[in-house]
């Protein structure tokens, strides 16, 4: 596919990165993925990296079922990425309380589609504006649908960490599946885990929908968002998508 592709992760002021990301670009298809990993004694940085991995091993099968019935498939891609997570925790005794969140999106030349759960975001903007995100599994995010706080609010809300979906091994919630439009030229999406999301406003994220936008302009809103942590910055993760 004719794409544009720019990545950034960072430790931030964490003592490990708990994040991971991965991709795979080809002539058919594209999938992105990010991912944050929930859970002390390095579960959630195991969580966050299998899944990745299991996502990238079963991608040879499943796109290949995309065109044909892409709900479906997508969701079980998923499935078989956390069968594959499960399988590398073993007999390690952190996989059942190791969660990671996750945002995944697949796109061809005749659709997009996204997978999420927890409070990993994509966002899909043109040079003139955010057209939608994916909205979080949590708490803020409840409150943000019943009225009861502004979108601006949601980044340091007290309750912010309160998810009501992850990704485990047990598998307790599902990952939410939607279709959409192929991605079309001049378009951009991004995926970002919540350390980058936090601290970034709106009128900043839409910089990066707009034309000659390159690796530095993204590296440098990235540091801006830890900057503003003040010393507490989250592990930050984010990944850009542009056609042309």
């Amino acid at each position: 596919m004719a794409l544009e592709f720019y990545e950034f992760t960072s430790i931030g002021d964490r003592r490990i990165n708990q994040d991971f990301m991965a991709h795979v670009i080809n002539e058919s298809y594209a999938l992105f993925v990010v991912a944050d990993g929930l859970g002390g004694h390095h579960a959630g940085e195991k969580a966050s990296r299998f899944f990745c991995q299991g996502l990238l091993k079963a991608a040879d099968i499943y796109s290949k079922q995309m065109a044909q019935d892409p709900i479906n498939a997508f969701s079980a891609w998923i499935a078989s990425a956390i069968d594959e997570m499960k399988a590398l925790f073993a007999f390690d005794k952190l996989g059942h309380d190791a969660h990671t969140t996750c945002a995944v999106l697949y796109l061809d030349e005749q659709q997009a589609l996204t997978a999420h759960c927890g409070d990993s975001r994509i966002y899909r903007m043109n040079p003139q504006r955010i057209l939608w995100r994916t909205q979080d599994h949590s708490i803020p995010q409840q409150l943000l649908n019943e009225g009861k706080i502004t979108e601006q609010e949601m980044a340091q809300h007290p309750e912010q960490n309160r998810l009501t979906r992850t990704i485990n091994i047990m598998k307790a919630h599902e990952a939410e599946i939607n279709l959409y439009p192929a991605i079309e030229k001049g378009e951009t999406f991004v995926l970002c885990t919540d350390g980058f999301w936090e601290y970034v406003k709106p009128s900043e994220l839409l910089r990066l929908a707009k034309p000659a936008i390159g690796m530095d302009d993204l590296a440098k809103l990235a540091r801006l968002a830890m900057s503003r942590a003040q010393g507490r910055s989250d592990n930050i993760t984010v990944q850009w998508i542009r056609k042309f």
